[in-house]
């Protein structure tokens, strides 16, 4: 039974992982024969390892979960300690970060009672991982170099190689390239020398990645290829997903962008393949970057979406502690698509340019004063920035006819809100931004358009986007009129206080207007500083 484990040990190294699982099946054989439980614990282990290497994450969980039973069953500690950071593993490639933390406390405390301090560091140094995702850098990096300082003490030199790695993809977090470039080049000499293929493939991507912050594109890509390599041979499926996302970057930055294209979209489907949630979302995020750098403004939203979803659901579950910092990047990239499209929208109006962010700001304002905060108040804001999207259905001599409409015009520009309706609900926002599109010309008293909808059925965001427009509107020039001054399109406003606009809302915006305004002509404590 020795000679297979050791073959089977060999053949991992090695990569050789089908050869590796028929020597494991052949040794666990001979291990229950003998009723070995610690050797039966230790084989469903490693068997379970590669499982999880090749993205067969149920299988890899039950076998982890069958050897911390045999484990528990027979007393032995070190070996429920090696199973349990296997699990620990599989939920955090979920995502489930509180359960894998849990899981790997519990493992180094149990192989710390009984003297197993190589457990004991492979513990520490996952949990320095988790630190790392967190965004705890520094926190991370202690945890590394407290695991490499046991790992080297013990001689095993795959676990420091590992350990190095990490080092190495913290230091990078920070910016420190060459310390990160020379904890690379020492786990790849460990790697080598120890024969320890997918660590040198593992290593190796990192390394890619970090030539690439550097801008050595090249080196970056053969650097790439050296580890895709060794992750085909191995059939190592997340590794190969997370390879494929590096070199959707890599092409979006090098503007190859049809092949960033197939390269994102193959990483999102070996991710969802391995259930590795994470992946997913950062790949989605990272192909709405090319989508919006190749102008397709709605498939970027489309992208930022999925990843949208995918990191909120992590976060109802608590599971992600930087999910804050990602989202606020994530909305960063989504307010960017949005703006992208309204200057698309306001190019075919000569005379509406800039109107869709004066509005979001007129309208930020007014809904920040009703209670619409945080996150939702940014999603409002992609909302107004949106409330014209379905004028890019309406004719350009319409939108730009200098007299009066005629009957059949004014029917094609009011169904610019149902057009917009349309084309938002096929984006699915985070936050349901339909109602600012679609009900953002309904009248107080009911006599908009285009559902006929009345006082408080019209919602509440949409009420607000009404009066924001309408000021807007009468306070710059258009092609029938010229710009009307703050006072008198107040007035004009006021005429229609109860009966297009919300009462309330209505008071509040000119409150909130002309106190900005004073705010702008109060004079600095300066005299030099008052207006003519």
């Amino acid at each position: 039974m020795r000679q297979l484990v050791e073959a089977a040990h060999e053949s991992t190294r090695a990569g050789r992982w089908d050869e590796a699982l028929a020597a494991y099946e052949a040794a666990l054989a001979d291990a229950r024969r003998w009723a070995r439980p610690d050797d039966v614990a230790d084989i469903l282990r490693r068997v379970g390892s590669i499982y999880a290497a090749r993205g067969e994450i149920e299988v890899a969980a039950d076998l982890f979960e069958v050897s911390r039973l045999v484990g528990e069953l027979n007393e032995l500690p070190s070996m429920v300690a090696k199973a349990l950071i296997g699990l620990a593993s599989i939920v955090q490639s979920r995502g489930e970060l509180d359960e894998a933390e849990d899981l790997y406390l519990r493992a180094g405390a149990l192989a710390q009672s009984v003297g197993d301090l190589r457990t004991a560091g492979m513990a520490e140094q996952n949990r320095g991982v988790l630190a790392n995702i967190r965004g705890d850098v520094v926190e991370a990096i202690n945890r590394y170099e407290s695991a490499l300082a046991r790992h080297e003490a013990l001689g095993d030199h795959r676990l420091a190689a590992l350990t190095l790695n990490n080092l190495g993809m913290a230091h990078v977090d920070i910016g420190r390239f060459e310390a990160a470039d020379r904890c690379f080049r020492e786990a790849l000499d460990l790697a080598d020398a120890c024969g320890e293929t997918r660590v040198l493939g593992m290593v190796s991507l990192n390394r890619a990645e970090l030539l690439l912050k550097r801008r050595a594109f090249t080196e970056a890509r053969d650097t790439c290829d050296f580890a895709v390599e060794i992750f085909k041979s191995l059939g190592a499926l997340p590794s190969l997903g997370e390879a494929h996302k590096f070199y959707g970057v890599l092409y979006r930055e090098t503007k190859q962008l049809e092949l960033a294209e197939i390269e994102f979209d193959r990483a999102v489907e070996l991710a969802r393949h391995c259930e590795d949630r994470l992946l997913e979302g950062e790949t989605e995020s990272e192909r709405a970057l090319l989508y919006l750098a190749s102008g397709r403004n709605a498939d970027a939203l489309r992208s930022l979406n999925r990843s949208h979803a995918i990191l909120s659901s992590l976060q109802a579950r608590r599971e992600l502690a930087d999910l804050d910092q990602r989202l606020d990047l994530l909305e960063e990239t989504f307010l960017k698509a949005v703006k992208a499209w309204a200057e698309t929208i306001e190019s075919k109006d000569m005379y509406t340019a800039g109107h869709c962010e004066r509005v979001a700001d007129l309208a930020c304002m007014l809904a920040e004063a009703v209670g619409i905060t945080g996150r939702e108040l940014t999603w409002f804001r992609m909302g107004a920035m949106m409330h014209d999207v379905g004028k890019i259905s309406v004719p350009a001599d319409i939108l730009n006819k200098p007299g009066p409409l005629t009957a059949e015009e004014r029917a094609v520009m009011e169904a610019h809100t149902s057009a917009g309706d349309e084309i938002v609900a096929g984006l699915s926002f985070p936050w349901d931004i339909r109602p600012i599109v679609r009900s953002h010309h309904e009248h107080w008293a009911g006599t908009g358009y285009p559902d006929g909808l009345a006082g408080e059925e019209i919602p509440l965001p949409a009420r607000i986007l009404c009066v924001a427009d309408v000021f807007d509107a009468l306070t710059t020039a258009r092609s029938y009129k010229p710009a009307y001054g703050l006072e008198e399109a107040l007035h004009i406003m006021g005429e229609q206080r109860g009966r297009i606009f919300d009462p309330h809302l209505f008071d509040l915006f000119v409150a909130l207007i002309r106190s900005r305004e004073a705010e702008v002509r109060t004079p600095d404590s300066s005299p030099a500083s008052a207006p003519c």
